[in-house]
């Protein structure tokens, strides 16, 4: 039996949630409200302070969503408590960003500024050479964040580019002289 599609997801005060026809989830919390249609196929229930995710078979298309669909509500009930935040660092000479408004303009080296506008419900913080992004949903604050960093990934030999602040970037030996 999937491990994590059997454990129950215990909803904090101030949370709740809806489950209406078809599993569309509703999630409505002290930072805001998700909601989101998940597979048909599965059984979500509301036990008191708890939900609970079941399968109907044993077939591994039904293990696989059981565990997606336990994991994709418990991510919707801790965005609405709590949120998400992603933080890039970026690194280069002359690489820099800077916020207005609701627009980001990087400055990464291109003959022009690349100007990003902040998707709806997600908050990006400027701070020094760190960008944060905030938002409620997971999927779009990684989204965002991996869009960010292909504008200029980080690059093996000097390590320039944009990358996650938890990132570690596999360094190469740059070219050597002939003797």
């Amino acid at each position: 039996m999937s491990r994590i599609g059997r454990m129950p997801i215990a909803i904090p005060a101030g949370v709740t949630v809806d489950i209406a026809e078809n599993n569309k989830v509703t999630v409505k919390g002290p930072k805001g409200t998700l909601e989101r249609v998940l597979p048909v196929e599965m059984d979500i229930k509301l036990d008191g302070d708890q939900v609970i995710v079941t399968r109907p078979s044993d077939l591994k298309k039904m293990k696989s969503l059981h565990g997606l669909t336990r994991t994709l509500i418990s991510n919707m009930v801790i965005g609405v408590t709590d949120g998400y935040a992603k933080i890039l660092e970026i690194n280069g000479v002359g690489y820099k960003a800077a916020k207005a408004g609701k627009k980001l303009t990087l400055s990464l080296g291109y003959s022009h500024p690349v100007e990003m506008d902040d998707p709806e419900g997600l908050e990006s913080v400027v701070e020094g050479n760190k960008i944060t992004i905030k938002g409620i949903d997971k999927e779009k604050v990684g989204q965002y964040a991996a869009e960010i960093r292909d504008k200029r990934r980080p690059e093996p030999y000097k390590g320039k580019g944009i990358k996650y602040a938890d990132e570690v970037i596999r360094r190469k030996v740059g070219k050597t002289g002939k003797k």
